[in-house]
């Protein structure tokens, strides 16, 4: 598997995973998808597997009154791809980036009934501090999840020693 930045030419391989894992009206329109792609403070990660793109990832930062804190739009793996560890290693490629942006803290919304990401965050430190309902839609409740980022690299290095 390779992991790699986004270039233009990958939007519609891009777009057809997103048609696959999600169903109006819970996909992201085609311009919206455009427009986190683009944002300045953000980064659109590619996996790419078996000479295809197998999965994205993408996530932005701001600079808030307690510090750059990053939020993960998506991580989205297409269906013949899943349980090949691709999410994990797009996950952590997007935690990369929001560190190297200077962000302490990393937090997301994944759909209550979503248990297969919900393990894949918990896996990977992130710790349940909310829950919004309505968000998806009526009736489709969010969990909030969140990890500090900056802990996780002293932790990271700790190990490596």
């Amino acid at each position: 598997m390779l992991l790699r930045r986004y270039k233009p030419d990958d939007f519609e391989a891009l777009y057809a995973i997103e048609e696959a894992c999600f169903q109006p009206p819970f996909r992201f329109g085609r311009r919206y998808m455009q427009k986190l792609i683009a944002a300045p403070q953000s980064a659109t990660w590619i996996a790419e597997s078996e000479a295809r793109l197998a999965g994205f990832a993408i996530v932005e930062w701001n600079q808030e009154m307690q510090g750059v804190i990053a939020y993960i739009q998506t991580i989205e793996v297409a269906p013949e791809f899943r349980r090949r560890g691709i999410g994990a290693a797009l996950m952590h490629r997007a935690q990369e980036s929001a560190r190297e942006a200077g962000a302490a803290v990393m937090w997301l919304h994944v759909a209550a009934e979503n248990a297969a990401a919900i393990r894949l965050y918990e896996e990977h430190g992130y710790r349940y501090f909310g829950n919004e309902e309505h968000f998806y839609a009526p009736g489709r409740a969010a969990h909030l999840y969140r990890k500090a980022l900056l802990a996780d690299e002293a932790t990271e290095a700790a190990q490596r020693s």
